[in-house]
């Protein structure tokens, strides 16, 4: 008995003490990026954690492929301005409740349109998905009086009660709003992973066959998940509706569910917290990334390529593997190497920049002339010297990167062995 509490002792006082830092980040984040700009991303990104979350049931814990994750948030927003506008309107309901409202609103839709989708698994569940998400789409065109056409629905966030006189029409009000959501949302999720459903729903993922054959109802553990899932989406979406005071057919659309699915992956479905680094860069990537290109998407298409290629655990699986590595005192053994890669990606990049800054001037901007800026050189898109220069620095930066990838492989192995055998040693003793 004494061993067991000894064992789950160090656990519970690390997982009491990441609660509390991210408690602690998202009270003080605000105190030290105090500028518009910033307090708006904040928000965005406390917005996309729950989100992203949300999707990792059916993805990361359920090993759902949904291409339509957007109609529950979206359908979320729709519910909470509508809400928001009926509290302008004189209804008793606290501003700070409505995202509760779009979470119930989308967990109703779920339930509508959950049996049929998660009747099947695998390829069939996502085509389903993406059937759906289309046909609610096409809906939100068609439906002027609900959805609000093209230019959408508006509401106005200063309504209602002022409760301690707080209005949220100042932006650091309802960051503070969305913060308590965001942190009581993602504890939410968390303890849901480690409730019988949650346990459940990992074995149906793994191994459905066994799932049923031991007498559960795998469409069943699938459909609650489902449910869940969609309610968390639609407390998003009521914050976003909040945020931005507008509600469009775009956030419905398959390019939203895209997005879900893209950074949740980047971030690493596998991992819980890896979701929560896809919402923080997706945020960037939407709105810091496309003020410096227009060809921001065509990066980010790039970056997706690459993890899949050479980290398809996400950016938290890198940080997991290393994590191991450090622990067992190899991590400073590989600085170099690390470099190196650091280095020679950065060299691919300039080069591939080039080429593709090029190509789109030539496209978008020739009105303007030949040349362009490019991290500070002079660039000429119809100069034969400026594209072999571009193709160059990249064809010499992909084959250094390639030898240094190599011989990070063969170090990376030789220390995997070495914790192997520090593992098998310590287990002797």
């Amino acid at each position: 008995m004494s061993k067991s509490v000894c064992e789950f002792k160090p656990l519970n006082v690390g997982r009491f003490l990441v609660w509390t830092l991210f408690a602690v980040v998202l009270a003080t984040v605000p105190l030290l990026f105090t500028s518009s700009l910033s307090q708006t991303m904040l928000s965005q990104m406390g917005i996309a954690i729950i989100v992203c979350l949300s999707y990792n049931i059916l993805l990361g814990q359920g090993g759902m492929l949904s291409f339509g994750h957007a109609v529950y948030s979206g359908m979320g927003s729709f519910l909470a301005i509508h809400t928001l506008n009926k509290v302008s309107g004189g209804l008793p309901l606290p501003v700070s409740l409505i995202p509760i409202v779009g979470g119930l609103a989308s967990m109703g839709v779920a339930i509508l349109l959950g049996w049929v989708t998660t009747k099947k698994a695998a390829t069939p569940f996502a085509m389903i998905t993406l059937g759906i998400g289309e046909l609610v789409w096409a809906m939100s065109l068609m439906f002027p009086e609900f959805f609000g056409g093209e230019g959408g629905v508006s509401g106005n966030r200063v309504a209602g009660a002022k409760t301690l006189g707080i209005t949220y029409g100042p932006q650091i009000q309802l960051y503070y709003l969305i913060a308590v959501y965001t942190f009581v949302c993602t504890a939410l999720m968390f303890a849901f992973t480690r409730t019988p459903l949650g346990r459940m729903l990992n074995a149906v993922r793994d191994n459905p066959e066994r799932v049923e054959f031991v007498g559960y109802d795998t469409q069943k553990v699938r459909y609650f998940a489902f449910i869940v899932a969609a309610f968390f989406a639609g407390i998003s979406g009521g914050l976003a509706a909040l945020n931005f005071e507008i509600v469009t057919s775009e956030v419905v659309s398959g390019y939203r569910s895209g997005a879900y699915l893209l950074f949740t992956f980047l971030g690493g479905a596998t991992f819980f917290f890896g979701p929560i680094l896809g919402a923080i860069l997706m945020v960037l990537a939407f709105v810091l990334l496309s003020e410096f290109t227009k060809a921001w998407l065509l990066y980010l298409g790039l970056v997706f390529l690459f993890m899949v290629m050479y980290a398809p655990g996400g950016v938290a699986s890198l940080i997991m593997m290393n994590l191991r590595v450090a622990v067992y005192g190899y991590l400073r053994k590989l600085w170099v190497s690390y470099l190196a890669l650091a280095f020679t990606a950065l060299v691919v990049l300039i080069g591939a920049g080039a080429m593709i800054e090029m190509v789109y001037h030539l496209q978008l901007n020739s009105a303007l002339g030949t040349e362009l800026t490019f991290l500070g050189a002079t660039l000429d898109s119809k100069g034969l010297n400026s594209w072999f220069g571009a193709v160059f620095v990249m064809l010499t930066g992909v084959g250094l990167f390639e030898v240094c990838r190599r011989q990070f492989a063969r170090e990376w192995s030789q220390i995997q062995e070495n914790i192997e055998k520090e593992i098998k040693r310590r287990e002797a003793l």
